[in-house]
């Protein structure tokens, strides 16, 4: 009977409890495993972050400004001469480059002035017509002189000068948009 308590007795103990130095280290390795799974995620989120906030950090739309011509070809129109210039657009991730059609032109005091071929009105193309020697919108009738000027139809206003400048002897233009339908020229965006 003796050798059954001592049986039971033994069967009820707890097993003996690592020495503190063991537990300790056991702790540390894994609060140093933890630090070092928050800095690599920490790492691995920035480019992630960067990816995602890119567009709302950087402005997306640049405003440069684009060739038209060599002033000297310019500084001598009688009338308004057509140039295409492109256009580079960086929309958030995506990069586009397209051309726009704009008229090289002079004032009465002989100014060069580069006005949009957009119609104020609906937005259509406007070309020059030599035979009416005005520009005429072909939708909607909307007539412009060749200074830009409104002279009839559904337009609120003239069509629109764009930003120009001089540099190496080439004149630049800043492309813009403007807001159609009203009779204050106002830039989109």
């Amino acid at each position: 009977m003796c050798g059954c308590a001592s049986d039971s007795e033994g069967a009820t103990q707890k097993p003996a409890a690592p020495p503190y130095f063991l537990d300790n280290r056991r702790s540390f390795l894994g609060t140093l495993l933890g630090v070092g799974s928050v800095f690599v995620g920490g790492l691995l989120s920035v480019p992630l972050a960067r990816f995602a906030l890119f567009p709302l950090i950087r402005r997306t739309t640049e405003l440069k400004r684009s060739p038209v011509g060599a002033m000297s070809d310019c500084s001598a129109l009688t009338e308004p001469v057509m140039r295409t210039i492109r256009i580079e657009q960086v929309d958030g991730w995506r990069k586009s480059i397209f051309e726009k059609a704009v008229y090289v032109t002079t004032n009465k005091d002989g100014q060069l002035r580069v006005l949009t071929s957009v119609c104020p009105h609906l937005g259509c193309t406007v070309p020059w017509s030599k035979d009416k020697n005005q520009f005429v919108c072909p939708c909607h009738g909307a007539t412009f002189t060749k200074e830009g000027a409104r002279v009839s139809g559904p337009s609120l206003r003239g069509m629109d000068t764009l930003e120009t400048s001089v540099q190496d002897g080439q004149l630049l233009v800043r492309f813009q948009y403007f807001r159609q339908l009203v009779s204050d020229k106002e830039v989109i965006g």
